[in-house]
């Protein structure tokens, strides 16, 4: 009977979409001559430079006469324009010879064609297969949503934070995960974020466990430390924490959030001044971005540039002082909510940048939900994948995909490879090293 109600609903649904919702529209704010300025804040998917769009010029009901039954809208549209430029929250198109437009009036955008690319090879379940190096560990009895790697007792540790909010420490041995230390966050906690770092400078990794305090509703970090062979949380920061970077030149950053809703402020740098771990004075707009979907690279004369994945689920990259490349919107599903001061605050899958051959190389997760839009709204997910996107022409480019079995909360950058785990049926999940 559910799956009855559900199939209903999505046919009721996509019955009522209007066929104009097939495209995707903007509205006009600005015109200089042939320049159009286009509003794109509320579009679901991503504009990018080539795209062509059409201006609305009129509209009028088509009304069956026999029946008097409304058929919907019929659309005239203006000559077709390009996309010259995209930002964050507006495109700019040209129009040839463009009349005057009135402010308000809706845009049309199709996307551009895409480039075409060589088929990808399939294995025998039909699954793309990836040249990349890929190195599995044997599953272990947790969900894991925070992954990363440190120095806790020895070099090269891979630490863990499960939905429980357990805190692992393995040590890799052939393809084995042999736990090393554990602890626990408090009860009523909801886990967030994994990061490890050696903020003090001691030669042993600090661990930084972020997290929603149910009671409190607010969003605190748990330090941990190695005291004397066991995992002590050692202070507890009213911020949350994300490790940014690949190791061993990765950063640690934090964010607070605005007060009356569920947007973070701008990253600070965290420090410890030798008594007490605080937040650096000078501060990064991160474009309204949570830490966990977001990194920072040298885009240009040492400049720090962004990374990050907009609402919409496009991979968005600052290339320039007022340029910015897109990818295609794949990347908004993720499997980790809470709910902070009213609203539902998604945390997006873990965002990395390296560099390879003098080029910048994007990973990003896209996370499948079991039964489409319904499962997406309940954090339902079946199976993940790893995505690299290389900079092409001023957009952003699937060069290589790395298919999982299950689905992924998190990703972290090491010397030479992309950490995750991906979360398996049976509340098990198995950690894997994807070579850069």
């Amino acid at each position: 009977m559910k799956i009855n109600m559900i199939t209903a609903f999505l046919l009721l649904t996509a019955a009522l979409l209007p066929a104009q919702a097939q495209n995707t529209q903007a509205v006009v704010v600005k015109q200089n001559g042939d320049k159009i300025y286009l509003d794109t804040s509320s579009l679901s998917d991503a504009v990018h430079t080539g795209d062509i769009f059409k201006i609305i010029t009129k509209s009028e009901p088509l009304i069956n006469p026999k029946t008097g039954k409304n058929l919907g809208e019929v659309y005239e549209y203006s000559a077709p324009g390009t996309i010259t430029e995209v930002q964050p929250l507006y495109a700019i198109g040209e129009i040839k010879n463009a009349p005057a437009f009135p402010i308000g009036a809706q845009a049309v955008l199709q996307t551009a064609q895409e480039k075409a690319v060589q088929p990808a090879k399939k294995d025998a379940a039909g699954k793309n297969v990836s040249s990349r190096a890929v190195f599995t560990y044997e599953p272990i009895e947790q969900v894991i949503v925070g992954i990363s790697e440190g120095n806790i007792t020895t070099p090269n540790q891979i630490v863990t934070l499960s939905d429980k909010g357990q805190i692992t420490v393995f040590s890799a041995q052939k393809d084995k995960l042999t736990l090393v230390l554990t602890a626990a966050l408090p009860s009523g906690s909801k886990p967030i974020a994994l990061s490890v770092a050696d903020i003090k400078n001691t030669g042993s990794s600090q661990i930084f466990a972020s997290f929603y305090n149910l009671s409190r509703k607010t969003i605190q970090t748990a330090v941990l430390e190695n005291e004397a062979g066991a995992l002590k949380t050692t202070d507890t920061l009213n911020f949350f924490v994300k490790e940014v970077g690949c190791a061993p030149q990765k950063t640690l950053w934090g964010q607070t959030p605005f007060v009356l809703g569920e947007r973070p402020g701008n990253a600070r740098k965290v420090i410890f001044d030798g008594q007490k771990w605080q937040l650096d004075k000078q501060d990064v707009n991160t474009r309204r971005q949570w830490l966990t979907n977001l990194n920072f690279y040298p885009y240009e004369k040492e400049q720090e540039g962004l990374v990050y994945i907009s609402s919409n689920g496009a991979v968005r990259m600052q290339i320039g002082e007022e340029r910015w490349a897109s990818s295609k919107s794949l990347f908004a599903s993720t499997p980790n909510r809470v709910k902070y001061k009213q609203e539902a605050v998604k945390f997006y899958p873990s965002l990395q940048i390296y560099t390879h051959e003098n080029a910048p190389v994007v990973t990003a997760v896209q996370n499948t939900a079991k039964l489409g839009l319904l499962a997406d709204l309940f954090g339902q997910y079946k199976e993940g994948k790893i995505h690299f996107l290389s900079l092409e022409k001023g957009r952003l480019v699937i060069s290589d995909t790395v298919e999982l079995d299950g689905y992924v909360y998190a990703t972290a950058c090491t010397q030479d490879a992309i950490l995750t785990a991906e979360v398996l049926e049976d509340g098990f999940s198995s950690v894997k090293a994807i070579a850069k």
